[in-house]
């Protein structure tokens, strides 16, 4: 099991990589297009919103670990420990039930829109879409095993490196 999380998150990081290359790619070839030889294509600024897309969203599900998540934690770390224990145990149980929930309103409106086609790659955007079923079911379960441990006493933002940090006392 270990093998398969290891060879996952690799596959992870590489496409995540690939999009973000393709998208660079892209977009020094709409330079090339417009100001070189004065031919403006639109192609290549639907691909990057889509690679976008696609990459902020599977790379927050995949690659991005919680630890490395900015967060806006000036209040968060002015409370207490048992505090900020019951602010991650119920925030994060608060946005798997939401995410969870808005499932089969999203999956209605990734069905309904599979028969519009983008403007110039024409593809379908519920292919385009797609990415949120993954996404939304990855992320429910990060913030549902985040406030399991955060029940259990482990603080999944704790500094490892720095071990005058302790997890939640």
């Amino acid at each position: 099991m270990a093998r398969w999380f290891e060879v996952s998150k690799k596959f992870a990081d590489g496409f995540s990589a690939l999009l973000l290359g393709s998208m660079f790619v892209c977009f020094l070839l709409q330079i090339v297009f417009r100001y070189v030889l004065n031919w403006p294509v639109g192609w290549t600024v639907e691909y990057v919103r889509i690679a976008w897309l696609w990459g902020i969203l599977f790379s927050y599900a995949f690659v991005v670990r919680d630890r490395e998540v900015i967060r806006l934690d000036i209040l968060y770390e002015a409370l207490p420990p048992r505090a900020r224990r019951w602010v991650d145990i119920v925030s994060h149980m608060f946005c798997a039930l939401v995410l969870l929930y808005a499932l089969p309103a999203t999956w209605d409106y990734i069905d309904f829109m599979q028969r519009e086609r983008t403007g110039y790659i024409r593809l379908s955007y519920g292919l385009l879409f797609s990415i949120y079923i993954p996404f939304s079911i990855a992320v429910s379960i990060r913030c549902v095993i985040v406030a399991w441990k955060s029940f259990r006493g482990i603080s999944v933002y704790r500094n490892h490196a720095d071990p005058d940090l302790e997890d939640y006392t």
